[in-house]
């Protein structure tokens, strides 16, 4: 069997092994042995392959792997739990008294206790913004 049949062989066995990894590491090594097969291929010596192999991996591990982690790595931030209530608008259904007396408000037809940013009452009927949240009580401003 020629050599750049072995070389094709590493380069598909890295790629399988490329799906059980996340680093986009072994992808690299996998073009690498690539290059190495097309210079087998080619009638290199074993020398010029394996010179070859590192520097294609080298290329492939300095440009293509940023630019698989930059395309598939995308860090959205999701707002979930209570960090995604900032925000939401809601109406005050049990009066909100001052000084940090809390009444109720009603957002997404989910009832939370609520006490007011300014420290000023909001009537009931009132449509507000939850500007915080501090465990399961909004703070809430008037719109």
């Amino acid at each position: 069997m020629d050599i750049w049949i072995y070389w094709v062989i590493a380069a598909l066995l890295l790629f399988i092994v490329e799906l059980f990894t996340s680093g986009f590491a072994v992808i690299c090594l996998a073009i690498g042995a690539g290059g190495g097969a097309i210079a087998a291929a080619a009638g290199a010596t074993i020398e010029f392959q394996l010179l070859l192999f590192a520097i294609v991996s080298m290329a492939a591990l300095l440009g293509v792997r940023p630019i698989l982690k930059r395309t598939l790595y995308r860090k959205e931030v999701v707002a979930t739990n209570q960090h995604a209530m900032i925000g939401k608008r809601g109406v005050v259904c049990v009066d909100i008294e001052g000084n940090g007396e809390g009444g109720r408000v009603m957002i997404e037809g989910v009832d939370w206790r609520a006490t007011s940013l300014t420290g000023e009452p909001i009537a009931s009927g009132t449509k507000v913004e939850v500007t915080a949240i501090e465990s399961v009580v909004l703070t809430v401003k008037s719109l």
